[in-house]
């Protein structure tokens, strides 16, 4: 168990301090979502069609020709596939499972493409897992893109133009809306919280497991994003499947069911993959 106390802390390894890590939260601030925005079926596609038989260097080839994106350019295909390697393949367990769930439910896969965005998008996930929740704290929570690019501002210190400010302000808008944290449009948008699955919400703590990430496990931009936090949370985590969660005080125990992401899709989601990849 972990007392309350580490719930201020940052996390630097997973809830059981014995397990290895097996990754990390993106920490630099970069441009990528000026190419990619959530794109929710460009990632349904790429865990679809994905395989480790496929050379890294044939890759764009194969997808193109398989028309996996549909009928997207070369170069777009390119695009697109640096966009799911770098916001999945870096944490190499959960595309292991991805390939294989391939979740049906359109919210489910709605979660964990705007988690694995997070993950990947320190801005991103700082708009959506504090600046969004300080808006949600208003009488009237809204947001657009002049108040989007003032924060922004505040955050990077002059480190773009603004140019470039506008236009990320833009696709931050165009993401968080595609998640479920706004409204669709332009103007002024009002703030929402999405449908958040049991089985999307177990797969990001199996996920939050193995990595080094910003938070802690009860309180971190990813739940806060959607919504989940303080008694909320613990509600859902009581009822999560792989999970016993309990708390008694100031103690508190996640009750894991199983030793990593991978165990816990072949039994709750009775999943199964003979090639061992």
């Amino acid at each position: 168990m972990q007392t309350a106390h580490d719930l201020h802390k940052r996390d630097t390894a997973p809830a059981l301090g014995t397990m290895p890590v097996q990754g990390t939260d993106v920490r630099e601030f970069h441009t990528r979502l000026l190419r990619t925005s959530l794109a929710l079926e460009e990632c349904r596609a790429y865990w679809e069609h994905i395989r480790p038989d496929i050379p890294s260097d044939r890759c764009a080839v194969v997808a193109f020709e398989e028309r996996w994106f549909g009928n997207k350019s070369m170069a777009r295909v390119r695009e697109l596939l640096a966009t799911c390697r770098h916001r999945f393949d870096n944490y190499p367990m959960a595309l292991t499972v991805l390939r294989r769930w391939r979740p049906s439910d359109p919210a489910t896969r709605l979660n964990i493409c705007h988690w694995h965005l997070q993950l990947t998008d320190p801005l991103y996930r700082a708009f959506t897992g504090k600046f969004l929740e300080q808006r949600h704290l208003h009488p009237q929570p809204t947001v657009d893109r002049d108040v989007t690019v003032r924060w922004m501002q505040h955050v990077l210190d002059g480190r773009w133009g603004s140019a470039t400010l506008i236009r990320i302000a833009t696709s931050l808008l165009t993401s968080a809306a595609a998640a479920g944290l706004c409204a669709q449009g332009n103007g002024v948008r009002s703030l929402k919280y999405p449908k958040v699955t049991d089985e999307a919400l177990a797969y990001l703590f199996y996920v939050l497991r193995h990595l080094s990430f910003e938070g802690t496990l009860l309180e971190n931009p990813y739940v806060a994003s959607v919504g989940l936090t303080e008694g909320l949370l613990e509600q859902r985590l009581r009822r999560l499947p792989g999970m016993a969660f309990q708390r008694m005080g100031e103690l508190w125990d996640f009750g894991w069911q199983y030793p990593d992401l991978t165990a816990w899709a072949r039994h709750e989601l009775a999943l199964s993959w003979e090639d061992g990849a």
